[in-house]
């Protein structure tokens, strides 16, 4: 069974939180078992992901990915994954842990915000995306025994989601278009998509190095906020790798 597979087997294999429905639950350095969640994981990091967490540790991309991830190519696809690399310990601790909590919990990944959600998105019909929701309700987690009620919407909300799940979606739809044309990516792919997805310093180099913007149809203001901030960058990522892989993109054009 490939990865992505198993992620979501596991998540059907979990209760459901039906919208509208609530749940319990609350987390700080006063639970009993704090902490306890941040060890032994594999933690698949999203484009998003890797883009705050380097700036967070003020670090270039490629120190990050080698210092901190594993890349694993989906099988299916060919297309690159990145994972959190846990420390060589007993507990195999996520690197960013400390006593006291997360050392990058401003920047902290998105599955880490979901937490105790597990959310489960896919391609659906004519550009649309479905997503469910799943409690993950663990053996040693005492964070449902206090706290406030919640939805889903609330949850995500309060964890500061939004710019995630966006981002990631956009990746999800990327990799089912490519998915339709039933081959994997080449090497030369691939490193591209690697570059343009999770590297972002990287990559805004190789724009004004290989004078990207001439062959596109972009507004000077565009071109300005994809060089100047890494968010934009990531957008323009995602438009690019579309045009380029399927020839064709909603939001930009070859000249």
């Amino acid at each position: 069974m490939r990865q992505n597979d198993a992620t979501e087997a596991f998540l059907k294999s979990l209760p459901e939180l039906k919208n509208g429905q609530t749940f319990r639950f609350g987390c700080g350095p006063g639970v009993s078992c704090f902490n306890a969640c941040c060890g032994d994981l594999n933690l698949s990091l999203t484009p998003y992901d890797v883009l705050r967490l380097r700036r967070a540790l003020a670090m270039n991309s490629a120190d990050l990915v080698h210092g901190f991830t594993q890349v694993s190519t989906e099988r299916v696809t060919g297309f690159p994954f990145v994972h959190l690399r846990m420390l060589d310990n007993a507990k195999r601790s996520c690197p960013f842990v400390r006593p006291e909590g997360c050392s990058v919990y401003q920047d902290r990944p998105g599955a880490c915000r979901t937490y105790p959600l597990g959310r489960a998105s896919k391609a659906g019909p004519f550009g649309s995306l479905e997503e469910r929701f799943f409690i993950v309700r663990e053996a040693h987690c005492r964070g449902f025994e206090q706290g406030r009620e919640w939805t889903s919407g609330t949850w995500l909300k309060d964890q500061g989601l939004k710019e995630y799940s966006e981002s990631n979606d956009r990746f999800i739809k990327l990799v089912s278009r490519w998915k339709t044309k039933k081959r994997p990516l080449d090497a030369k792919q691939a490193n591209m998509v690697f570059l343009a997805l999770y590297q972002a310093d990287d990559f805004q180099r190789f724009i004004r190095d290989m004078g990207l913007f001439k062959r596109l149809i972009l507004s000077a203001e565009r071109q300005r906020l994809i060089l100047d901030q890494e968010e934009a960058c990531l957008e323009f990522a995602f438009d690019w790798l579309e045009l380029v892989l399927s020839g064709q993109s909603e939001k930009l054009a070859h000249l």
